[in-house]
């Protein structure tokens, strides 16, 4: 391994101010982000000594075919424009801190009429309101079931909700005065509104004036001697303090601060932070990330500060998250530009915040808590074999040297083929870099015919079509970003030259991105049909090979014998997880594909056959197909389809004049793709 000889720049040519720079691959694709005070000093530092460069580092500069800069005014400036680019561009090379788990949220949807108070993970949704987040589920609902007693919100989903109102009953909680029963108009949308405005300051943190309110009432109450009604409160009261009891007090009651504190070792770190408002811990979360470069503490530090309040750019703030900029930020580590770093906290907060290492105290002591989460978290996050950079590493190092390629497969892309009988045949492509998923880059195909023959047949001509499909994709776009290239600048543009921060880009096709190894899932017929689309299209640098289930065989196009891999081997284990993901995602596009299927889907771009009389159609005949092979005159007979919507649904599924598209015709590769993510 070497570096690239033409990247270097010439000497003189990069400045020494600050600025933001990136790496890019010879397909034009930015696959690390870096910003530095002098810039011709760090950039310097990736070709002196190549051999003592950090083994990532050295896999990152001998990957890269280009390295551009632009010049900015400020460090702070610096950063804002390195996060920016990082978020645009997500490259491969750059830290990435990782969830060490999903956390659960308490969550408020005030986007709907009648907000709903729940318990949400995952990726959160625009007009939700978030407190934690908790460690565990059960925690949240406990908290929930306490404070329903005083604030009688909806907690019901909107199936229960629904039929509470058809009904005119509501729920248990509606009797028991859990909640206030918007569903059956106990309460109007106002009142009930106000209800939760009144819970949500609660978890934020005003928790003093409702237990001076509540105890003014009880107060009265007993005054008047209706004590009955003085008891009640009373135990909303103890309800209250519950509650706010299983939120530990660690600091004075006006403190708003978070407590990051990092553990480290040669390959990776875990990140703790506690997020402490009002003196309480209102929630706790981990993270975890592989060291790309020889980076220490301050440095990945930085790094952290930047990806976790970042995040404010563009969105709304969370309760009790690391999204919303606290006054104090305590971290274990001194960021290396910790003044830059304060800055660009207050510029996102709108007032001043003191980041520091706390010395001393109660908060020195929260520091260590802290810090011992984030040496057992590490110590944890070990144990966990995908997660750990070295074994992934060694298992693209055994992909390399078994199937005898130029380099490591940093980017791997998986066909698999589903079908029932040879009907709604679709196909997956996975894609996996550096040895983990990509989900946004996933895509997913309904197949045109695929011939005839048995089932082995059509699983090999459809695996060649859908190749076939995904790299002529890739040409055409590789040729529309040539040609823009040309209309930007001429040949003598020098390599190097800096790019303007605020120059527009043309965001990558969907197949930009070529891979180093295709893999599909069958046997040397599969791989033989990729290798044939492939030559088709003149792509010779990429490598073929399909991985059999049976005996978990490696096969090469034009080799008689299999190669085999070490049964314990990282190298097959990594195949056979790319191989299952992109068996776990065909199926599950095939059976939404036949779900479709059975409720009538082919009937949904017909005009005037609106949703009643397609159930009524599909209840009169049971299925499509007994649909398709009926007469218009039968048709016709079903109550509300009248003879001329008869003759229409007739043509449609007979495939004659009034069809738009026959099912198994087939889709163009605009159709059919899909942009991956959560899923």
């Amino acid at each position: 391994m070497a570096a690239t000889p033409h990247l270097r720049p010439a000497p003189g040519s990069i400045p020494t101010e600050p600025g933001v720079y990136r790496f890019r691959d010879a397909s034009d694709r930015v696959i690390y982000v870096g910003k530095a005070k002098n810039l011709r000093s760090r950039l310097s530092s990736y070709f002196r000594d190549f051999a003592g460069l950090h083994p990532r580092t050295q896999q990152m500069v001998s990957t890269a075919a280009d390295v551009d800069w632009t010049i900015v005014g400020t460090e702070v400036e610096a950063l804002q424009l390195e996060y920016s680019w990082i978020k645009q561009y997500d490259p491969r090379f750059n830290v990435k801190y990782r969830d060490d788990k999903s956390y659960p949220y308490l969550a408020v949807t005030l986007n709907e009429e009648f907000p709903r108070v729940q318990v949400m993970r995952g990726a959160k949704r625009k007009g939700v309101r978030y407190f934690g987040p908790y460690s565990h589920a059960w925690a949240i609902r406990e908290t929930v079931d306490l404070l329903l007693r005083v604030f009688p919100v909806r907690t019901c989903s909107a199936g229960v909700f629904r039929g509470a109102r058809n009904s005119g009953r509501p729920c248990l909680l509606g009797y028991i005065g859990k909640c206030v029963a918007p569903c059956v108009g106990k309460a109007d949308p106002q009142e009930h509104r106000a209800l939760v405005e009144d819970f949500c300051s609660f978890l934020a943190g005003d928790t003093g004036r409702f237990i001076r309110e509540l105890e003014g009432r009880m107060t009265e109450a007993a005054e008047e001697m209706e004590y009955e009604r003085a008891a009640r409160i009373r135990d909303d009261i103890g309800a209250l303090r519950a509650a706010l009891e299983k939120q530990a007090v660690v600091l004075p009651d006006s403190t708003d601060c978070d407590v990051i504190a990092m553990a480290d070792d040669p390959l990776e770190a875990a990140v703790q932070i506690f997020h402490v408002r009002g003196g309480r811990i209102r929630g706790q979360r981990g993270y975890v990330v592989d060291k790309v470069t020889d980076a220490g503490p301050g440095e990945l530090m930085q790094t952290f500060l930047r990806q976790l309040y970042g995040a404010l750019d563009g969105a709304e703030e969370t309760e009790g998250t690391g999204t919303s900029v606290p006054r104090e930020v305590l971290v274990s580590h001194e960021p290396e530009e910790a003044e830059a770093v304060a800055s660009w906290l207050s510029g996102h907060r709108g007032s001043a915040v003191d980041l520091r290492v706390p010395r001393r105290g109660d908060k020195k002591s929260l520091m260590e808590t802290v810090d011992k989460n984030a040496r057992e978290a590490l110590a944890r996050h070990k144990t966990h074999r995908a997660g750990d950079l070295s074994t992934r590493g060694r298992a693209l190092n055994e992909i390399q040297e078994a199937l005898e390629l130029p380099e490591a497969p940093l980017r791997i892309e998986c066909f698999d083929i589903s079908n029932l009988q040879g009907e709604h045949v679709v196909a997956s492509m996975v894609v996996f870099e550096d040895g983990l998923a990509r989900k946004s880059e996933y895509r997913r195909f309904s197949v045109r015919g695929s011939g005839a023959g048995g089932a082995e047949q059509h699983d090999v001509a459809a695996m060649y079509e859908v190749v076939k499909r995904r790299f002529r994709r890739y040409l055409e776009e590789s040729a529309r970003s040539g040609e823009v290239a040309r209309m930007g600048g001429g040949p003598d543009e020098p390599t190097g030259a800096g790019r303007s921060g605020s120059e527009e880009e043309p965001a990558p096709g969907k197949f930009a991105y070529p891979p180093n190894l295709v893999v599909v899932d069958g046997a040397r017929p599969q791989a033989e049909a990729a290798r044939r689309a492939l030559d088709e299209l003149g792509i010779e640098d990429v490598a073929v090979c399909g991985l059999a289930k049976r005996l978990e065989e490696v096969w090469l196009p034009d080799d008689e014998d299999p190669v085999i891999l070490p049964r314990a081997g990282e190298g097959l284990y990594l195949l056979q997880r790319v191989r299952d993901e992109a068996h776990r995602f065909a199926i599950q596009y095939h059976r939404q594909k036949r779900a479709k299927a059975l409720t009538g889907s082919s009937l949904d771009e017909l005009p005037g056959l609106g949703p009643a009389r397609r159930t009524a159609l599909i209840k009169e005949f049971g299925s499509v197909k007994r649909l398709a092979s009926a007469s218009a005159e039968e048709i016709a007979a079903v109550p509300g389809i009248g003879p001329k919507l008869a003759e229409s649904v007739h043509a449609h599924l007979s495939g004659g004049p009034g069809r738009k598209g026959a099912e198994g015709d087939g889709v163009t590769a605009e159709q059919s793709e899909d942009g991956g993510g959560d899923i």
